[in-house]
């Protein structure tokens, strides 16, 4: 809830000073970014992946 943010707010604030925060918040920004970026090219990867699979199999003779 809003009751814990302020809190955490508040201990950051203390813990790194106000002079850190704009670069503190910077950074936490472009780590977000990145991790999104990996997520999207891994499910991107496992999507290509699968389709490879599903040609592969769709190729194969059944055996009946």
């Amino acid at each position: 809830g809003m009751g814990e943010l302020l809190l955490i707010f508040g201990i950051v604030l203390i813990v790194f000073g106000p002079s850190k925060l704009p670069s503190l918040a910077k950074s936490m920004g472009q780590a977000v970014a990145e991790f999104k970026k990996g997520a999207n090219q891994v499910s991107k990867d496992l999507d290509k992946m699968a389709e490879e699979v599903e040609k592969a199999t769709e190729e194969q003779p059944e055996d009946k």
